[in-house]
C-alpha cells in the first residue's frame, strides 16, 4: 500500500510516499527555520504563508522521488493536529483535495502518533507493546503504547515543554534557533556539575512533569550574570541544563517500564536527538534490561514518512476520514 503523506504542524513542510508503513520511497521536507530564526522563534502566519506556497511543489516531488505517479497511490495521511492551527489546516485542506480528486481515502494522523511510529521506519522488528517518551518543542508525554492504534497518556509535563525549554534558553543566550542543537553541542566537555538547576516533582503524580521551573531558574540565572557583568560558561550551564532535563525525563520513564514490563522502551520527538538523553537512556535501560528503541536522527525532528507509517495503522484500523475533517491546534493522543 503507497500512501502519501502530508505534514505541516509547525514550521517544516514536508511530504512522504511510505508503503505497507514501514518503507520509506521518498521523504521530503521544505524548512524554514533560517527565516524564523531572525525571529527568534516560529511565526505562526509565516508559516502559514510558507506551507500554502510549498505544500503541492512538494507533494509532486516525493510522489517523483518515490518512483511512482499519482495513479499508484493508495492513500493519503495527514496530521490533523495538534499543531499551529493556522499551518495544520494547510496540510489538511492539502490532503482533502489530494485525497478527492485522486479518490482516494483520507488518514488522518495524530502528530505524536506519527513521532511513535518513526521508531517504525529505524526498526522494522519493534512491535507494541512498548513504552515511548515523547518529547519535543510541544510536547513531553509518557505514552503506554498497547496497539499501533491503542494507547494511553501515563504522564506528561503540566506546563512547558522540554523542548520549549531548550528553545526560550537558546534564544536567551543568543546561540540559535531551535535550541536543542546548538545547546547539546555547547555541552559538550562541559562541566554537568557546575551549576544547579532545579528539577521539578509534582506531589501525588509520580510520572508527571514541569519545567516552568528550571526554565525560569535559567533565565534568572543567565540574566543575573549579565546584569553583574559576569561571564557564564556557556558550556559548563548548557551541560548542566541538560543534565536537569535528562534527570526530569529519564527516571520517569524508566518508572512507566517498570510499571507495564513490556521490557521495551521507545523515545521520539525532536528532544530525542539529545545526545544526553539518549546517553543517560541507553545506561538505564542497559542497567534494567530493557531493549531500547532509539529513532534514527532524521526522523526525531518533524517530517512526512512517520505520518505515512502510522497512517498505514490506522487505516488498517479503519480510521479513515471524509471532507468532513477538520485541523485542531490540540487533541489528546488517545483520541486518535
Amino acid at each position: 500500500m503507497n500512501i502519501l503523506a502530508i505534514e505541516s504542524s509547525c514550521d517544516e513542510t514536508a511530504a512522504a510516499v511510505v508503503r505497507d508503513g514501514r518503507t520509506v520511497l521518498s521523504n521530503c521536507i521544505a524548512s524554514q527555520i533560517e527565516m524564523h530564526t531572525i525571529y527568534g522563534g516560529v511565526v505562526p502566519e509565516i508559516a502559514s504563508r510558507k506551507h500554502v506556497e510549498a505544500v503541492t511543489g512538494l507533494a509532486e516531488q516525493a510522489v517523483a522521488q518515490a518512483g511512482l505517479t499519482k495513479s499508484d497511490l493508495d492513500a493519503v495521511a495527514v496530521t490533523y493536529a495538534p499543531g499551529l492551527i493556522g499551518a495544520v489546516l494547510v496540510g489538511v485542506n492539502f490532503a482533502k483535495g489530494a485525497a478527492l480528486a485522486l479518490d482516494l481515502p483520507l488518514i488522518p494522523v495524530h502528530h505524536v502518533r506519527g513521532h511513535i511510529a518513526a521508531n517504525y521506519i529505524t526498526h522494522p522488528d519493534l512491535e507494541p507493546p512498548f513504552v515511548c517518551l515523547c518529547v519535543s518543542g510541544g510536547t513531553t508525554l509518557i505514552v503506554d503504547v498497547k496497539s499501533y492504534t491503542e494507547m494511553e497518556v501515563l504522564g506528561g509535563t503540566r506546563d512547558d515543554a522540554a523542548g520549549e525549554c531548550f528553545d526560550k534558553v537558546a534564544r536567551v543566550l543568543g546561540i540559535g534557533y531551535p535550541g536543542g542543537g546548538p545547546m547539546d553541542r555547547l555541552a559538550r566537555g562541559g562541566d554537568d556539575t557546575r551549576y544547579e538547576l532545579p528539577r521539578a516533582h509534582v506531589a501525588g503524580h509520580d510520572l508527571d512533569m514541569s519545567f516552568s521551573g528550571l526554565k525560569t531558574a535559567s533565565l534568572n540565572l543567565i540574566h543575573n550574570a549579565q546584569q553583574k557583568g559576569e561571564e557564564l560558561d556557556l558550556p559548563d550551564f548548557a551541560a548542566s541544563f541538560g543534565r536537569a532535563v535528562s534527570e526530569s525525563l529519564v527516571p520517569r520513564v524508566m518508572a512507566a517500564a517498570r510499571q507495564r514490563g513490556y521490557g521495551r522502551v521507545a523515545v521520539a520527538g525532536g528532544v530525542a536527538a539529545n545526545s544526553r538523553i539518549r546517553a543517560d537512556l541507553t545506561a538505564a535501560c542497559q542497567e534494567s534490561g530493557d531493549r531500547l528503541f532509539l529513532p534514527e536522527l532524521k526522523y526525531c525532528g518533524d517530517n512526512a514518512a512517520m505520518i505515512g507509517c502510522q497512517g498505514y495503522y490506522e487505516w488498517k484500523a479503519g480510521h479513515t476520514a471524509g471532507l468532513e475533517l477538520n485541523a485542531y491546534a490540540t487533541r489528546g493522543i488517545s483520541l486518535g
